[in-house]
């Protein structure tokens, strides 16, 4: 029998992506392991492997092709004896493993990619029955999109309800039976809320070029507006740090350092910053934390997302255990993985994940800043330009090369006591680098 070829997740977030391109067409064979097409996620495109040896019987969805749903049928493979004509024989099964090698079912995919940050209580989510279960998956209530919109239309509240579909799903007959039984409904709020967005009607039509929104600006747009209405309350910190030692240390390395070759390198002084952002968590290890309903968890390792700018947004590709790292490999693995960020080819688990983040601007000509918090991390550090500035030392003003920074701090997790903790660390590293050896 044919066999389809699914959308697959190629995170545990994913809900729907874009088929960028078809390495292949109708009638060709393919090979387990197979480059077979390339799908774009709200962060990256990924190449899509076959596992199954056959033919392309038929391609369903066309390359271009936006907002495609994850499991749903991209194409048919067709095994030995098969041919198209089996295909119109009827339904294609859907419940084999796709061709991309991700799990048809979107909860084994989840199971399957890197596992988010989870409360314990989540985790123990595991060894309860479905019935157990509450139908949400994240913080998100496990819902079929026509129940949902059924239910926004009675004006019930999908928290309140019991999914009797699979894995607890909310489904049609859910939503019809709540509103028989007269179901609790949200409270009324105290004020409309803001227009999520601007009516473009404002503007004459002739006046103005419409760049339409990709995956990424709306996942962006989406979560940062999340975090700013106060699903994260935050609070801004700021100190500015000399840089005089940090940059006669620099200068001194780099002239010390092969030019060329496979031990050449050359420091940036946001290389520092990464180093120093890591040393500092580990000595205010409070800082270090994330919030979840149930618990705070006190990462034991400082993995630091550092932001990159790239077309049509924002990624931030994580240095893994950044505290046991040299300024060297630093320097190499901020290169490696901005380069391949612009060119969308990260991997979920590079940018996934993480428990601090960093926002350079200063080779902007920024002074300072106040990031929003980046989810799931407790706190986010803005750094501004290092300039020249008049300074009082020993009752003289001189001048000084310093810069601003600002630790944007997620108040569930980190008190104001405990940014001043991290921010005086960092300052101590950043002005005495030698520090950071000990």
């Amino acid at each position: 029998m044919p066999t389809p070829i699914l959308m697959p997740a190629l995170s545990p977030t994913m809900e729907e992506g874009t088929l960028a391109k078809w390495n292949v067409k109708e009638g060709d064979a393919v090979a387990s392991g197979d480059v077979i097409a390339e799908i774009e996620t709200d962060k990256a495109t990924m190449e899509v492997e076959a596992v199954d040896e056959g033919v392309i019987g038929k391609i369903v969805i066309a390359a271009g092709t936006e907002n495609v749903k994850v499991n749903e049928t991209i194409a048919i493979l067709l095994g030995d004896g098969e041919s198209a004509a089996d295909i119109a024989k009827g339904p294609v099964p859907t419940a084999k493993a796709n061709g991309a090698g991700a799990p048809a079912r979107r909860e084994d995919a989840k199971r399957a990619a890197p596992a988010p940050v989870e409360s314990p209580a989540k985790a123990a989510m595991t060894t309860m029955t479905m019935a157990e279960a509450a139908p949400s998956v994240g913080g998100r209530i496990h819902t079929s999109p026509l129940a949902k919109r059924l239910a926004k239309a009675a004006g019930l509240d999908l928290s309140t309800l019991k999914g009797t579909g699979p894995h607890g799903r909310i489904v049609k007959r859910d939503v019809e039976a709540a509103e028989k039984t007269g179901a609790p409904k949200p409270p009324a709020q105290a004020f409309a809320p803001a227009p999520a967005s601007v009516d473009p009607r404002l503007y004459p039509a002739d006046s103005y070029e419409a760049v339409k929104l990709d995956g990424m600006r709306k996942v962006i747009a989406r979560r940062l507006t999340q975090s700013f209405n106060n699903e994260v309350p935050h609070f801004p910190l700021n100190v500015d740090v000399e840089l005089t030692s940090l940059l006669a240390a620099r200068a001194a390395l780099n002239a010390a350092a092969p030019k060329e070759g496979e031990g050449a390198y050359k420091l940036s002084v946001n290389d520092f910053i990464i180093k120093a952002s890591a040393m500092a968590l580990k000595k205010a290890p409070n800082a270090n934390a994330t919030f979840t309903d149930e618990a705070i968890l006190l990462h034991k390792h400082a993995d630091i997302g550092v932001a990159v700018a790239i077309d049509g947004g924002l990624i931030t590709p994580i240095i893994w255990k950044a505290e046991t790292k040299g300024l060297q490999q630093i320097s190499a693995e901020i290169r490696d993985l901005a380069a391949r960020a612009r060119a969308k080819k990260l991997k979920p688990e590079e940018y996934q994940g993480g428990t601090f983040s960093v926002s350079n601007l200063g080779m902007f000509g920024i002074s300072s800043f106040a990031s929003i918090v980046n989810q799931p991390h407790g706190a986010i550090m803005s750094v501004g330009a290092g300039e020249e500035r008049a300074v009082v030392r020993g009752g003289q003003i001189v001048v000084r090369n310093v810069m601003t920074v600002t630790l944007t701090c997620d108040h569930r997790v980190v008190d104001g006591a405990v940014g001043a903790q991290f921010l005086a660390a960092f300052k101590q590293f950043i002005e005495e680098p030698a520090s950071m050896l000990l």
